[in-house]
Parts: C-alpha cells; sequence; structure tokens
C-alpha cells in the first residue's frame, strides 16, 4: 500500500530498482551494526539461527521514502505497519544517509495525513485530505498569474534556500550541530516550503489580506506573516516580479467562490466586486 506512486513519488519499478541499488550499502551497515553489537569480530560462522529482522531492506527503503516526503507522522506509520516506532526510527535513522549518498533527492509532496485511516482512505477512494485540495486550489493561474509550471519552477529554485535558512534557525536554537542519528524534525513546519511561496506570491499579488490566507491554509496570521517575512526577500532575488491583482477578496469564502470547481487551469471566472 505504501509503495503507492502517489505516496513515493516514483513508480514500482523505480522503487525497486532503487531497493537493489541500496542492497550492498544495507548489507554493509548491517554487519557493522552486528559487529558493534557483539563489540569485535565474529568468533564462529554464520548459523541459519540468526533472527529475521523486522524490516527488510525494501521496506527500509520504502519507508524512509515515505516519511521525508512528509506523507505522514512515524505514528501514523507506526499504526499502519504495527511496528514500534523506535524501530521504524533506527530503519530511517540508518537509510537516510544511503539515499543521500546515493544521489537520491526526496522530495516533499503536498499530500499531509494526519491518521492511517485518512490515508487508507486516500489510497481507496482518492480523497485527498482538504488540506491538499485548498493548496491545489490556491494555485490556480487566475489566483497566482503565473502558470503550474511556473509557479513550480520558482518553488523548485527556493527550496535549497528555504532549507538553508531552516537549518540555519534551527542550529542557532540548538547551540551546535544536529547530533548523529536524529531525523531533522521534517514535521515542525505548520506549512510546508511550498504553501509559503505560494501564500507569498498570492500576497504580493494583493489578492488577499493575511487573515484571508490564514483562514484558507487553516493557520494563525502570525504563521502566514513570518512565511511572506521569508520569503519575499527570496523571491526578490530570485527576480520574480509581482503582477498586482484585478480583484482583491475580503473573505476565504469569497475568494473560493471566485474558482469554477471543476477545470481550474482553463476556466473562465468571472471577477466579483470587492
Amino acid at each position: 500500500m505504501l509503495s503507492d506512486p502517489r505516496l513515493t513519488g516514483m513508480s514500482r519499478s523505480d522503487l525497486a530498482q532503487l531497493a537493489a541499488a541500496l542492497a550492498p550499502a544495507q548489507a554493509a551497515r548491517a554487519h557493522q551494526r552486528y559487529s558493534e553489537q557483539r563489540g569485535g569480530r565474529r568468533r564462529r560462522a554464520t548459523g541459519n539461527l540468526r533472527r529475521r529482522p523486522l524490516l527488510d531492506d525494501p521496506a527500509r527503503v520504502l519507508i524512509t521514502i515515505v516519511y521525508h516526503r512528509q506523507v505522514c507522522s512515524i505514528t501514523v506509520l507506526s499504526e499502519l505497519l504495527e511496528v514500534a516506532a523506535t524501530s521504524l526510527d533506527q530503519a530511517i535513522n540508518e537509510t537516510l544517509p544511503l539515499l543521500e549518498d546515493h544521489g537520491h533527492i526526496i522530495a516533499p509532496t503536498t499530500l499531509r495525513f494526519t491518521s492511517a485511516s485518512a490515508l487508507q482512505q486516500f489510497l481507496h477512494t482518492g480523497a485527498e485530505p482538504a488540506r491538499t485540495s485548498i493548496a491545489q486550489l490556491l494555485s490556480d493561474p487566475a489566483l497566482t498569474g503565473m502558470t503550474r509550471s511556473q509557479l513550480q519552477q520558482i518553488i523548485q529554485r527556493l527550496a535549497p534556500h528555504q532549507a538553508a535558512h531552516r537549518e540555519k534557525a534551527r542550529y542557532q536554537r540548538r547551540g551546535h550541530p544536529r547530533l548523529p542519528g536524529t531525523r531533522g524534525g521534517v514535521f515542525r513546519q505548520k506549512i510546508t516550503d511550498d504553501e509559503r511561496v505560494l501564500a507569498t506570491v498570492l500576497y504580493q499579488r494583493k489578492l488577499c489580506t493575511l487573515d484571508v490566507l490564514a483562514d484558507l491554509f487553516d493557520v494563525s496570521r502570525a504563521c502566514i506573516g513570518n512565511a511572506v517575512r521569508k520569503i519575499q526577500p527570496l523571491l526578490n532575488h530570485d527576480g520574480y516580479t509581482t503582477t498586482p491583482a484585478t480583484t482583491r477578496f475580503r473573505t476565504a469564502p469569497d475568494l473560493l467562490a471566485f474558482l469554477t470547481p471543476t477545470d481550474h487551469d482553463t476556466h473562465q471566472a468571472t471577477k466579483r466586486p470587492c
């Protein structure tokens, strides 16, 4: 179920090839772990009575990708797999460096599931979380003043800068580098990096107020304000030129009502007065 391409961002065959490519490195890491547990070299030949690992190597790769794509939390994964969260932590901490060494980039998804039942419902019916639907609606070209492809290109260019600023802020809070074996707190943000850029573009176009954006993303006004304040300099440095919107919306329902609930990319919306 978790290997669904909508969750992993890659086809099942590509996922299998990635797992096969990482298998030798995973085997070497396992032997190193066994040696550390023994406190030295093996004193007798390997038998057939070794305990079967709770998670095999392909499962470790899959879990790491799903977690770092921010599909769901460790708690949800633990409930789905009926495996202790500590075991999943260990699998992720050991597998992520191997993925990084292999050059595999894990891009976060806009899908966010806070419960196992919601994730299962999505896979069975395709019903996306309300937060995901809102982000897709707000990325409508009629609101952003650009195509979805152009918006995604801006998001991708700003992603490394956002990651660097976030790590710098965390370093300042910790007062020291991140300790080895930590997962990096990928779920600390109330809104994703993509949503930060989207919200800032909408605000700079004067499409609506911070309060309206806070209602749409279901976060506080301060959260949206902080996102806009941090993203604006990055957009300016990237060369983004604001094109003011011709319509300003005073409430979240008014903005959503502006969009036709069918084809958002090709609809012809009627402008509503402020």
